[in-house]
């Protein structure tokens, strides 16, 4: 494995990051596709053995499970010093006042809590899943600052948001004297590029790494099209089908023949041509990849070794049709809202080249 930096920091993190939220007891988070601890082990430790040292979580995710099991299996099976270890929070933990939340009161306690789930004394990476427009940005931008200086953590990074709130918020972090974001966790694949507009751009000049979320589009890029909804979580993933049809469905179709005619043309899996087109953008550290099967462990290694070709590139990004984006949801609400308004929305005709 040939490790790289994150962003422009000194931290050593491999190409490939391990997705945490498929590892979680099913009774606490998603029953029909989430691996409980003795399913789960096998995989973070194949990730450990392929050379991966880099493992995202939140705290929300199977509300505190996913944590506790990858806290367990990286003390069993990983050097501390080696792994990057990276969670997140924001979401609501608990009914009542004070359970979700950027608010400094809310910072100081979910971090112990992950701490403590996580088994560790530090997290190498702390990211904010989502922004607080409940909570003054400098409030928090402050706590988390301090948690550097207390050595509770690392690194900070976020997720995705508007690119101007981000801007604003490199901007505080650097006229306070703060820690800064390191990373930004984005929405970005071949079916979603929204990013290329303007997050990508400022993050390439603000020396700020990307982590990718979705980088396969919740796996209609490793499949047919005809197979889009044939695994027990893609049949039950409504924010997937909000997030990528039916507004552009035909671009999307065209895409993901493209990635099999590529795929087969190399004899790789298609998986492999996706990841290979995100390596191919500097910008990206490391895509985020759920795995539930030692295959596609292997798979997302495999697509480091794939560098396509100007002519792939094209083939792959000539279909892409602009979408509105959902990236900067930060609840239900949120979502809810931009659900109602679909129906105001056209297709937009023009294609990005």
């Amino acid at each position: 494995m040939d490790y790289v930096k994150l962003g422009t920091t000194g931290l050593d993190v491999s190409p490939i990051a391990i997705g945490a939220m498929t590892y979680g007891e099913p009774g606490r988070g998603h029953p029909l596709w989430s691996l409980g601890e003795e399913e789960s082990r096998p995989l973070i430790k194949h990730a450990v053995e392929q050379g991966i040292n880099f493992f995202d979580t939140a705290n929300i995710y199977s509300q505190g499970s996913s944590e506790e099991i990858l806290g367990r299996a990286l003390r069993d099976f990983a050097n501390r010093d080696d792994v990057v270890i990276a969670t997140k929070l924001r979401n609501p933990m608990r009914s009542g006042p004070n359970g979700k939340g950027l608010s400094r009161k809310a910072i100081m306690t979910e971090v112990d809590h992950s701490l403590k789930r996580l088994g560790t004394d530090y997290i190498d990476l702390y990211q904010i899943h989502r922004n607080d427009h409940s909570t003054p940005l400098e409030e928090t931008l402050e706590a988390l600052h301090d948690l550097v200086k207390a050595g509770k953590v690392r690194y900070l990074g976020a997720s995705s948001m508007p690119a101007w709130e981000f801007a604003k918020a490199l901007h505080l972090q650097r006229e306070h004297g703060w820690a800064r974001f390191v990373s930004m966790q984005d929405h970005y694949n071949l079916l979603a590029r929204e990013e290329e507009r303007e997050m990508i751009p400022l993050c390439l000049d603000e020396g700020v790494g990307t982590i990718v979320w979705s980088p396969l589009a919740r796996g209609r890029l490793a499949r047919a099209w005809t197979d889009a909804k044939s695994t027990a979580r893609s049949s039950n993933d409504g924010f997937a089908d909000m997030l990528y049809t039916p507004l552009t469905e035909a671009s999307d179709h065209d895409i993901v023949d493209a990635v099999g005619r590529i795929a087969d043309a190399r004899g790789v899996g298609r998986a492999q041509v996706a990841l290979a087109w995100l390596h191919s953008k500097p910008v990206v550290t490391a895509p985020l990849v759920g795995t539930s099967t030692t295959q596609q462990i292997d798979n997302a290694v495999a697509s480091l070794a794939i560098k396509l070709s100007d002519e792939e590139i094209h083939a792959l990004e000539a279909p892409y049709t602009p979408r509105h984006d959902f990236q900067g949801v930060s609840d239900d609400a949120d979502i809810r809202a931009i659900m109602a308004r679909l129906p105001q929305f056209t297709t937009v005709s023009s294609r990005a080249t």
